[in-house]
């Protein structure tokens, strides 16, 4: 699996894609794969506020629930609703579906995390 570059990852298996101030978040191909097949994801409300690393929502399959962690700190200004209706859809596109966008508090943050060749390593 090559992994887009133009997204950081973390080891949890969340990525980001910085777009100016704000940063879109999903899950990693990898991740969906290890779950499985996704049956309900629960996530955080506008205006919800998080550090990096903390816990901001959930991802539930037919295997096992798993958290989601935020890739760095800010807060939630949009939620993306296309998945809370049709979670599947994240096993089809997990790398276009992103599901929260986060305006980020600490842009330098995004600097501490993995390019797409250092995250290929590791779930390699």
């Amino acid at each position: 699996m090559t992994y887009p570059t133009d997204l950081k990852y973390t080891k949890d298996h969340e990525w980001i894609r910085v777009i100016g101030e704000t940063g879109q978040v999903g899950i990693t191909h990898y991740a969906q794969e290890q779950l499985g097949d996704v049956v309900y994801v629960e996530l955080p409300d506008v205006g919800s506020s998080f550090s990096r690393g903390a816990q901001c929502g959930s991802i539930e399959s037919v295997k096992a629930v798993s958290d989601i962690y935020c890739p760095v700190t800010g807060e939630v200004v949009e939620v993306n609703d296309r998945f809370v209706n049709q979670p599947e859809l994240i096993n089809a596109e997990p790398h276009d579906s992103w599901l929260i966008v986060l305006k980020l508090a600490e842009p330098s943050e995004v600097d501490v995390l993995m390019d797409a060749n250092a995250y290929g390593e590791l779930v390699a």
